[in-house]
């Protein structure tokens, strides 16, 4: 007969912690948390722990890959709570940012393949060589030189002021950057969004070099996506361990039937 994983045998915090390579605070941290269902006591005081402790920790270990630290944690307090919906929300919220990750991805990755020759505009107003002043800028975009000024507060585009007249002029790469940007508004994306990977083809040193930080970016997502499945996988038999005893007690039955 199977025991029941609620009282089978008593664990200690240092049993737990050992088979996760973990102090005994931290097993006691994650109790106080809710992360783990509360401890049982000894007639001492002392915390025992049920094999039902050592699923939930493990559990917790296995989700933070996919989800991060923050949202394994809500997780497993809704579970500990016996709100799964709420955990299996949490869930889909991570699956739904790791599909917008990927379209973004999928959005840098066209928007650097639509700037080939010819695709960033070439100075001819005077502003120096590649350079180019906002209006003509913003007239070879097909957008508002109010526009740019935006981008320009969200970090987007950094164009320096001519000393003579106090112009904004866009170099070389706030004209790349401003083009870029403007593929990836067409795609829906908000600025918030954008800057950061602007700031991603800055520091690779243009986009020929962030072939490499992109291909990085796919394993990361691929291997997040992974983290995901085999997380879901500890969720759900940690969450039929938590069943089992409402199981074998079977359908509450009204007294004097």
């Amino acid at each position: 007969m199977r025991q029941n994983p609620q009282t089978a045998g008593r664990l200690r915090p240092v049993d737990l912690a050992r088979r996760h390579g973990l102090s005994t605070q931290a097993v006691r941290n994650y109790e106080e948390a809710g992360i783990l269902p509360a401890a049982g006591r000894t007639a001492h005081g002392y915390r025992t722990y049920t094999p039902l402790h050592a699923a939930a920790l493990g559990t917790f270990l296995a989700l933070i890959p996919g989800h991060g630290h923050a949202t394994a944690t809500a997780i497993m307090r809704a579970v500990n709570r016996d709100d799964p919906a709420e955990a299996l929300r949490l869930v889909d919220e991570s699956h739904v940012q790791l599909l917008e990750d990927r379209r973004t991805l999928d959005a840098v990755e066209r928007a650097l393949h639509d700037l080939g020759p010819g695709a960033v505009p070439v100075s001819d107003d005077g502003a120096g060589p590649g350079a180019m002043f906002v209006g003509p800028l913003a007239g070879r975009l097909g957008i508002r030189p109010a526009t740019l000024r935006k981008w320009e507060r969200a970090g987007i585009v950094t164009p320096r002021r001519d000393p003579r007249t106090g112009y904004r002029v866009y170099d070389r790469a706030d004209v790349r950057d401003a083009a870029m940007a403007h593929q990836l508004r067409r795609g829906g994306h908000r600025l918030a969004q954008i800057a950061p990977l602007i700031a991603q083809v800055r520091a690779a040193g243009g986009p020929e070099p962030l072939a490499a930080a992109l291909r990085d970016w796919h394993d990361r997502l691929a291997a997040r996506g992974r983290a995901m499945l085999a997380g879901a996988a500890e969720l759900d038999a940690y969450l039929h361990e938590r069943e089992r005893p409402t199981r074998a007690q079977g359908p509450h039955r009204p007294q004097g039937t």
